[in-house]
């Protein structure tokens, strides 16, 4: 089964985190962290800063890894670096999702989260209680 090497933003601001609806592909609807795939030779971060200018017109700054997701789909094996990321500059500009939306602690588990970013939610809400 073949690997697919992806990272994910988990964009904080204050007491909220930014969530993405996809638009498109077989998990069309679903919602997710923005990110993307790795490119050959790019670092981690690297490919999260051109993901997220691409993808949100955003740019960001790439802090602390929350953790590396390894989740196995029907077809291919997905390693997810989950970063935790600061606003640069820029609006969230939405070109490839349908929808977004800012989460509280409280409302993280009102969306229909993937699998692969399932898994991420019990951290973020640490990460919420232990910075104020």
């Amino acid at each position: 089964m073949k690997t697919i090497k992806v990272v994910a933003a988990i964009i904080i601001h204050g007491d909220r985190v930014f969530a993405t609806q996809r638009g498109y592909g077989e998990f069309k609807d679903g919602w997710e962290f923005p990110g993307g795939k790795v490119e050959p030779g790019e670092s981690p971060q690297n490919a999260l800063v051109r993901e997220i200018q691409e993808e949100l017109e955003t740019e960001i700054e790439v802090g602390e890894l929350l953790d590396t997701v390894e989740y196995d789909y029907p077809n291919f094996h997905l390693s997810m670096d989950c970063f935790i990321c600061k606003i640069k500059s820029g609006n969230l500009v939405l070109k490839e999702h349908e929808a977004a939306k800012w989460l509280t602690r409280e409302t993280l588990e009102s969306v229909g989260w993937l699998p692969a970013d399932l898994g991420l939610i019990d951290k973020i809400k640490k990460k919420f209680s232990t910075h104020p």
